[in-house]
């Protein structure tokens, strides 16, 4: 077995990596995707006293799909409802 850190060899010698050039020209075909817009943060005004939804309310609102996601890339899981202030 051989090390896992190394690039496989072709028929002809060892595989060659793509210089500056190539790489810039193969990044601008294939932009990277932009990042998802932030959902609107929703101020409470100081001293409101009113309660927090419950946990499941707020879960049932996140796509199935992208609570998948989570749990594939993070294996995120909601435990809690917390209100934060801008200190």
């Amino acid at each position: 077995m051989s090390g896992g850190g190394e690039a496989p060899a072709s028929a002809d010698g060892p595989l060659e990596w793509p210089d500056d050039s190539a790489e810039a020209s193969y990044l601008s075909e294939n932009p990277t995707r932009a990042p998802a817009p932030a959902a609107p943060i929703e101020k409470a005004p100081a001293g409101a006293a009113e309660k927090l939804p419950e946990l499941d309310h707020l879960v049932g609102r996140v796509p199935k799909q992208v609570l998948s996601a989570l749990d594939d890339l993070f294996r995120v899981r909601f435990t809690t409802v917390r209100r934060y202030t801008d200190n």
